[in-house]
């Protein structure tokens, strides 16, 4: 397939499946400069679902000016102009196409962390009532993040893409009662024996709707539930900044102890940020097929099917989770090859496999 018809292919899937973009809807489309083939493309296709493109495009390097020069009135100041776009956009289309993924790496978590304080009502209302999509378009830093070439990263991103999002969304149908009938969670593996519940709570099912690629099944545990200790196979990645060998100690649902083999102490000022901070907002089970490799790209990395992820920090109210921060951070543990995941106390996840079946048209270790 030529790289044009692949780029037309991608920008179809979000407009109309992931956005469903409308006649007369507004649609914002927002980039980097790198990221312009696939803007332009999404572009076109908007106009021909006969919806208003609102173009947002800006530069990479604008953000690290700004954290190297804002004042702290300036971190927090709230540009009106934002809040009026999130309470009239009917659509939002992100495109993520970095040539630096370390930019912001030496800028203190701190300063990164108040802005997203800051910005958090407009984040709140585009959760609430935008239908939005994130993805990447694949450049030379996100390649070199996988140790691939450009090429090869671009075969690993199509495969993550090109899925069949029905047939995603009736197997996740089917996940999504298991999970909402079950009231406790414990997942065991490498240095791993961990519990929280998650009754009353509402499983997400993610097909194509809020990320491209996608194929993710979350939900919220109970704020005060978690207890044990998890230790993450695969580092995670926050600001531009990577933690490995993160291990947690969870007490009546609150991080008490918490190293890192590397950045140990971008891990504690994270889990520091708010009150919220430290309690798990988010508990993910990946099942995309097309992710077979770590990438460094949390997009992509906690959509592997074998894996689940846990987020600190924010939860999403359509799950039921009440906690409350300006962090959400994820991580992800890996059960493709040691560890097992129980629901009420029966074995659903073990070696990459779920609730003991293979779903059609996805590998051994997809779910």
């Amino acid at each position: 397939m030529s790289p044009e018809k692949r780029l037309r292919r991608l920008a179809e899937v979000l407009v109309r499946h992931s956005v469903k973009a409308k006649k007369g809807e507004i649609v914002r489309v927002s980039t980097s400069e790198l990221g312009r083939p696939l803007a332009l493309a999404v572009y076109r296709e908007v106009l021909r679902a006969g919806a208003h493109p609102l173009l947002s495009a800006g530069f990479e390097e604008a953000n690290g000016i700004f954290y190297e020069e804002a004042s702290a009135e300036q971190i927090a100041h709230l540009p009106p102009t934002r809040m009026y776009e999130a309470k009239t956009i009917d659509a939002d289309i992100m495109i993520v196409a970095p040539g630096n993924t370390r930019a912001l790496s030496h800028i203190p978590p701190r300063r990164i962390a108040d802005r997203r304080k800051a910005v958090k009502p407009v984040s709140e209302v585009l959760l609430r009532r935008v239908r939005w999509v994130l993805t990447n378009f694949p450049t030379e830093a996100l390649a070199q993040e996988t140790d691939r070439s450009l090429g090869e990263y671009e075969k690993l991103y199509y495969a993550a893409v090109e899925q069949d999002w029905a047939g995603m969304a009736r197997m996740f149908a089917r996940a999504k009662k298991i999970l909402e009938k079950s009231e406790r969670v414990r997942i065991v593996g490498k240095e791993t024996d961990l519990a929280f519940s998650i009754k009353g709570r509402t499983a997400i099912p993610c097909a194509g709707e809020f990320n491209m690629p996608d194929g993710e099944i979350f939900t919220a545990p109970v704020e005060s539930s978690t207890e044990g200790k998890i230790h993450f196979e695969f580092p995670a990645i926050a600001g531009g900044r990577e933690v490995g060998g993160i291990r947690l100690v969870f007490r009546k649902g609150r991080v008490v102890s918490a190293t890192a083999e590397k950045n140990e102490a971008y891990l504690k000022e994270m889990l520091a940020a708010d009150r919220g901070a430290s309690v798990l907002g988010e508990f993910g089970i990946g099942a995309n097929a097309g992710v077979t490799a770590f990438t460094r790209d949390i997009l992509l990395d906690e959509k592997m099917g074998g894996t689940i992820h846990l987020a600190v920090g924010r939860s999403y109210p359509e799950s039921g989770g009440k906690n409350d921060s300006a962090v959400h951070w994820d991580m992800i543990k890996d059960l493709r090859t040691q560890g097992e995941m129980y629901l009420d106390g029966k074995p659903v996840l073990r070696a990459g496999v779920l609730f003991g079946k293979t779903p059609k048209g996805m590998n051994k270790r997809s779910i």
